[in-house]
């Protein structure tokens, strides 16, 4: 007996031990304002270091990395799918440090917070962000699997390499939120150019590249795209919002330098008219085509990137303090309240970890860093406008979003005099602080943050110290220290159509090019690196060829790259592509600059080979400065 008791007893705690090792880390309750504000000084800190650590080619992180590259993440390797995938840092740079990649949402967010700080006196940060603009300037002319700068297809392509070249592999295309976002991005940079006297450098350096931005929204933007979490395909809330801001900022600042967007100001009032019907009545659906609830945190950065420190609390743009944008804030929290075991118990007046979506299946479905502080940036924000208007109006359609925070609250003015509106404002406040307490809770000891949070125990998820990441961060404490962007738009509400109509402009494209930064007296300037002609170059050659089930495609060639004439080393192409409509092989090749080589393609099955009719095809590989990819795309012959 007293064996079997020593063995309960043992058995016993070690259960109590291995459940405590894997419980949810509980969510630090008792932390007092002041902690609070310690923590995220210090952490702003870090998230800037990291920041610049992931942008190339000084950055620690982005070795490899082209100037003014942001890598999304160290953790990137060739094999990661989907977003990102949890590779090692290490494993990367093994293969090779070109198959970093960047993607220009995710870029154009971050160096949008950058551009911010920068205007705010950050002025070290000048140099970055033009060699950020100038790599973007070289990424628009990449030819890509999207297509190329001539009828501006190509910049719906989502990501390349951190090296600057073409990522061929299968992906969600187009993706039509990064012109976008980039052209909000350096349309703020030139609104700080402008106000320094430096006319000619918005003019005639920037704007090029804003224009082809412009050009390819004004163009697609009411057709079908994949979203920003690059899994649903049709029209997204988030990048239509983009979109909106992006022609309507544009057509102004277009203005002061002496040109016109007529595209702008034709377009923009169409794409809002169209954003109307991403509104249930209850909240906003992220997809107007396709799939799922619709209830989506994507819906909050769409708030949040269009926040307009001047405006009223207007429907119409979803701004963050209107009745659609807090309803909706209501309802997409209640949705992760019971979905993940981190978020137990927790209050209908307390903050829980946010996910993408409720239906998210991606390394099991968790919650997001960003996502949980786009809820806390997006109540900062509103706290701002409140204060600028000097009222809170509680409407029904709000009020269930002021009641869980308020039980006895009913729609109503309240101005600023009175004191329910600063026990709502107190309530917003500390219900905002709660989604940021529950990021310094996960944080890593050291500031880290990585792209998800573990639903069962708050571990790190997925990419290790992703930028999005940080950039959200830095942009929600901004908010929350009262310090708001720059206006985009006039106050009050904006018209909307009655009728809106399925328009599109076709667009005019260039290639812009950036030679060199004029110097600005009293700022550092980056100094532009000479250019190099590339010891090799990425040769991506695509080929549309049906083929029947066990055929494969293969190329054969006169180089000893390609296999000199020889079928047992010739190149075998890629079928993550093909489909019966668009039945399209791929490979992509590591070729020396400069040159040159015959070569066909091959239909190979187990018992015959089929060679291509034709004379050879001929492959010159550039040997110019600053090219570092080739794409093809060839036919059957």
């Amino acid at each position: 007996m007293a064996f079997l008791s020593l063995f309960i007893y043992f058995f016993v705690v070690g259960v109590a031990t291995l459940w405590i090792a894997h419980a949810p880390r509980p969510l630090q309750q008792t932390l007092t304002a002041s902690d609070l504000d310690n923590w995220l000084s210090s952490e702003a800190s870090i998230a800037r270091g990291a920041l610049l650590d992931l942008i190339g080619n000084d950055g620690k992180w982005a070795e490899g990395a082209a100037p003014g590259v942001l890598v999304a993440s160290p953790s990137l390797d060739p094999d990661c799918k989907s977003t990102y995938n949890g590779c090692s840092y290490s494993d990367t740079l093994a293969n090779n440090a070109l198959d970093f990649y960047t993607w220009t949402r995710d870029s154009s967010l971050v160096f949008k917070t950058l551009v911010e700080m920068f205007r705010a006196g950050d002025t070290d940060l000048l140099p970055v962000i033009q060699e950020w603009i100038s790599s973007q300037a070289r990424i628009q002319g990449i030819e890509n699997p999207s297509g190329g700068l001539a009828d501006g297809q190509g910049l719906g392509e989502a990501k390349f390499t951190a090296g600057e070249t073409a990522f061929a592999g299968s992906w969600g295309r187009p993706q039509r939120d990064g012109p976008a976002l980039r052209a909000t991005t350096m349309i703020e940079f030139g609104w700080w150019l402008l106000s320094k006297g430096y006319h000619q450098v918005a003019a005639n350096i920037v704007w090029p590249i804003i224009r082809n931005d412009l050009s390819y929204v004004a163009e697609y933007w009411n057709q079908p795209a994949f979203d920003l979490w690059e899994d649903l395909y049709g029209r997204s809330f988030f990048t239509l919002a983009a979109t909106y801001r992006a022609l309507t900022e544009a057509s102004v600042f277009a203005r002061s330098i002496g040109v016109s967007c007529a595209e702008c100001e034709s377009q923009a009032p169409q794409v809002l008219c169209l954003l109307q019907s991403f509104w249930t009545g209850r909240y906003i659906r992220s997809n107007l085509d396709t799939g799922r609830s619709g209830k989506d945190a994507s819906t909050l950065l769409g708030v949040i990137h269009t926040f307009n420190p001047r405006s009223e609390c207007d429907d119409a743009t979803f701004q963050p303090c209107s009745a659609r944008a807090l309803a909706n804030h209501f309802r997409l929290v209640d949705a992760f309240r019971d979905l993940y075991d981190i978020n137990a118990d927790r209050g209908q007046d307390q903050a829980v970890a946010i996910g993408r979506y409720p239906e998210d299946q991606f390394f099991g479905g968790n919650p997001w860093f960003l996502c949980t502080m786009a809820a806390a940036e997006q109540l900062y924000s509103a706290i701002y406008q409140w204060h600028h208007l000097e009222s809170i109006t509680i409407t029904e359609v709000s009020l269930p979003f002021f009641q869980s925070l308020h039980p006895t609250a009913v729609p109503g003015i309240y101005s600023s005099s009175t004191e329910l509106y600063h026990q709502l404002i107190d309530a917003v406040r500390t219900y905002a602080d709660g989604f940021m307490r529950i990021v310094q809770t996960y944080a890593s000891n050291n500031g880290s943050l990585a792209e998800q949070i573990s639903k069962y125990d708050g571990s790190h998820v997925s990419a290790n110290d992703l930028a999005w990441s940080y950039a959200s961060l830095l942009a929600a404490n901004r908010r929350r220290n009262a310090i708001a962007p720059p206006p985009w738009t006039n106050p009050g509400a904006p018209s909307v159509p009655s009728t809106c109509s399925a328009t599109g402009v076709p667009g005019t494209y260039s290639l812009a090019t950036i030679s060199t930064w004029p110097p600005m007296d009293g700022f550092p300037t980056a100094t532009a690196a000479p250019c190099q002609t590339p010891s090799s170059v990425s040769v991506t050659l695509e080929l549309t060829a049906s083929t029947v089930w066990g055929e494969d495609i293969r190329l054969v060639g006169s180089s000893l790259d390609l296999g000199n004439w020889e079928l047992t080393r010739s190149i075998t192409f890629s079928t993550d592509r093909y489909s019966s409509s668009q039945p399209i092989w791929w490979a992509t090749i590591w070729l020396p600059a400069g040159q040159t080589a015959e070569y066909k393609y091959i239909r190979v099955r187990e018992g015959y080979v089929v060679w291509e009719g034709g004379v050879n095809r001929q492959l010159n590989v550039p040997a110019v400065c600053g090219e570092k990819s080739l794409y093809r795309r060839e036919t059957w012959q």
